[in-house]
């Protein structure tokens, strides 16, 4: 018979959220396939396992994941970790886990912490109905389309993002969903320097361009609570505003009229003329 995948959700941060069911399937599976080994040797030695530590992560090769794989078929129950929180929720685990699927191997959830549930919780935001967007790409249309999607979301969007481009990020969507939306920045959840800062989008690009934040960060997103059928009632959009919006994203001028005689109703005719004049 093969063996059992166990989706272990590890600490965020503080050893202590390990569950005991956690710290027990860690300490009685054969093999233990983790997002990186050195964040997770630490954790394994906490609770005395003596498992064997496999890597699986983004970049790894198809033989990897046949190992692991072969270990399940053999028999051995395997547990899958992330650096932390829940596997496959904005990483690679998910791979892993539709491959055993596929082969019908077993595949049960040990639950606990998670980054985007940590957030919701603490942001003051709306958590009844939430969208969760992971990482947003870097650049390109695929970013526009998704920043575009924040700025109609009816629900609060939650989003992760790195040290590096979090005031960059936060620009962006004030720049697409005005300065006056809420927003909340939660970073090292659970940590010695857990802080969860709240404001509007416009107050925190400009707090964190200042004081650039250092380790794990959740960006929380208030939505237009409005749903989709509500926001065609409205008056549409300004169209000079919503063109600058859309320049500003690094959007080309022809896409960018288009775009606007799609949401204000004006002619292509006279969105091009407008963008021009910009």
């Amino acid at each position: 018979m093969a063996g059992t995948l166990y989706v272990v959700a590890t600490p965020l941060g503080n050893l202590d959220d390990l569950s005991p069911r956690a710290a027990a399937t860690l300490t009685r599976v054969a093999a233990v396939a983790a997002e990186d080994t050195r964040h997770t040797k630490p954790l394994l030695a906490h609770v005395g396992s003596r498992a064997v530590l496999l890597s699986f992560h983004a970049h790894s090769s198809d033989a990897a994941l046949r190992r692991i794989l072969h270990l399940l078929g053999s028999g051995k129950d395997v547990a899958l970790v992330t650096d932390a929180g829940t596997p496959a929720v904005s990483d690679p685990g998910g791979v892993l886990v539709a491959a055993a699927r596929a082969r019908d191997v077993p595949v049960v959830t040990i639950p606990g912490p998670t980054a985007v549930a940590a957030a919701l919780s603490v942001s003051g935001l709306p958590a009844d109905r939430y969208l969760f967007l992971g990482f947003l790409p870097r650049k390109g249309g695929d970013r526009r389309r998704l920043l575009d999607l924040i700025l109609k979301s009816e629900w609060t969007v939650v989003l992760f993002e790195a040290p590096p481009r979090v005031a960059e990020l936060l620009q962006d969507l004030a720049t697409v969903c005005g300065g006056d939306r809420r927003a909340a920045v939660a970073r090292e959840l659970t940590k010695v320097f857990e802080e969860t800062r709240v404001g509007t989008l416009t107050e925190l690009a400009g707090y964190y361009a200042e004081a650039p934040p250092r380790g794990e960060v959740t960006v929380v997103v208030a939505g237009t609570g409005k749903s989709a059928r509500e926001d065609r009632t409205l008056a549409p959009p300004d169209p000079e505003a919503r063109a600058r919006a859309l320049l500003a994203q690094g959007m080309t001028r022809r896409d960018v009229a288009e775009q606007v005689a799609e949401e204000t109703g004006i002619t292509r005719n006279t969105a091009y003329r407008l963008v021009n004049e910009l």
